[in-house]
């Protein structure tokens, strides 16, 4: 097909092919997933232009849930309405859910092995140094002047010394940036997402002036009823599971987790951490280590490692008895994605025709502006409690730095994030190559 001539409008099966792809290729994060997005369909099926498609993703940057699912749903629904928006996101998590669900129960019935251990010995400092890199990404893109740094700096103290809980950190951070940008403006502007280009790639099948398709036009009626209809599906899964004690605090743990995920997997990963080792004794700070290094090895959302904090949840506490421990584990995972993905989809199906409606001029970047730069110190107090978990893996919380120091882990944490920092080297790649130094470095010792 000439670049001159617009594409087809591609069936339902062909999008749902295309989903189900991604879903299994969708390594690198959501800066990773949402270039993969770009360059299939923008650069070379040519379904959405490049305006539309960073119309919709800043939409998305400024919901809670992950960016990368729902800008899924949001283009799915464009193509094939409610039903395309569906499963656009669901394929695009399926596949992580099965894979990781694999991998957790290898990880809990033959995490004694020594071959598992070393491999762990190397990811852990990896995940440390990737955690870091993170939190260098967003502050260079976030922290453009001295308000926002103080933000940043405002979080990292909340969280690190007073030990506030991250919802009302985002809370706060959001209600002071509408604030700040009512009266300096200037101070809370944001660009693009991630980033706007002036290339073109010839038409597309949803250019700058295709007129809008009836189903993207906004109707009280269908809010209604997608309001109604999710709430209806979340009361049911709650239903369904409000006989096993376990099962029911996840569903609602996770579905407030899903609502305060501004700023990415990285922002809300100290959320669980409170609520699945300290409030609900779920898994253990090793433990959550060990789940985010399986959640970066694997394709899918970073999130989803609220799948493995699930699995080993149900597992441990054998909501099932002890002859059905696998069985646990898989309702746990599935109860935890669930829930967690949930509202992504309420989000655009039902917010998607306003913004059809206002392309480029969304007026809510200020308070985004300052849960951004607010989820940097929350980052950065993420990465801290990783290095002292992986650095000093016998202390406790009331003596921190007590027991050994794990020279070979700061040495490795230090070498990845030069890699990653320095060289641009490939996460997964930097990840590959410190497990297999993890496991020389076990057999070898």
């Amino acid at each position: 097909m000439s670049t001159s001539e617009r594409p087809a409008h591609p069936s339902f099966w062909e999008a749902f092919r295309y989903w189900l792809k991604l879903g299994f290729i969708s390594f690198g994060g959501p800066a990773g997933q949402i270039s993969v997005m770009h360059q299939e369909l923008v650069e070379k099926r040519r379904w959405i232009s490049e305006s539309r498609f960073l119309h919709a993703l800043n939409y998305c940057m400024l919901l809670p849930g992950p960016e990368a699912q729902q800008l899924c749903i949001y283009i799915g629904w464009l193509l094939h309405r409610t039903w395309g928006g569906i499963v656009a996101g669901t394929l695009f998590v399926l596949p992580s859910l099965a894979i990781l669900t694999g991998l957790t129960y290898v990880y809990v019935t033959f995490g004694d092995l020594r071959i598992v251990q070393g491999l762990f010995a190397g990811i852990k400092p990896a995940v440390v140094a990737i955690v870091l890199f993170a939190a260098w990404r967003i502050g260079s893109r976030a922290l453009k002047n001295a308000v926002l740094w103080s933000f940043a700096a405002a979080s990292f103290l909340a969280i690190f010394v007073f030990h506030v809980p991250f919802p009302y950190i985002v809370l706060a951070a959001g209600v002071l940036g509408f604030v700040g940008g009512r009266v300096a403006p200037d101070k809370f502007k944001v660009g693009g997402g991630h980033g706007a280009s002036e290339k073109t790639y010839g038409p597309a099948l949803i250019d700058d002036d295709t007129p809008r398709p009836e189903h993207t036009r906004f109707s009280p009626a269908r809010l209604a009823v997608l309001v109604v209809g999710g709430l209806a599906i979340w009361g049911g899964g709650m239903a369904l599971i409000w006989d096993s004690p376990v099962l029911r605090d996840m569903g609602g743990f996770f579905t407030k987790a899903a609502l305060v995920t501004f700023g990415g997997a990285y922002a809300v990963l100290p959320y669980v951490y409170q609520g699945g080792v300290e409030t609900h004794g779920w898994l253990s700070g090793t433990q959550m280590i060990d789940g985010l290094a399986l959640g970066e090895t694997t394709p899918g959302p970073l999130i989803m490692v609220v799948a493995f904090v699930g699995y080993i949840g149900a597992w441990t506490k054998g909501i099932f008895g002890p002859d059905m421990l696998f069985l646990a584990g898989v309702a746990g995972a599935t109860v935890a994605t669930v829930f967690t993905f949930l509202p992504s989809y309420l989000f655009i199906l039902a917010g998607g025709p306003l913004v059809e409606s206002t392309h480029g001029d969304l007026k809510f970047t200020a308070p985004l502006s300052g849960i951004t730069a607010a989820v940097v110190g929350v980052v950065v107090n993420l990465a801290i409690f990783f290095a002292m978990h992986t650095l000093w893996p016998q202390a406790t919380p009331s003596a921190p730095f007590s027991g050994p120091f794990e020279a070979f882990a700061a040495v490795l944490s230090a070498a990845a994030f030069v890699a990653l920092f320095k060289y641009k080297a490939d996460i997964m790649r930097t990840i590959g190559a410190c497990a297999l130094l993890g496991l020389a470095f076990t057999f070898l010792v």
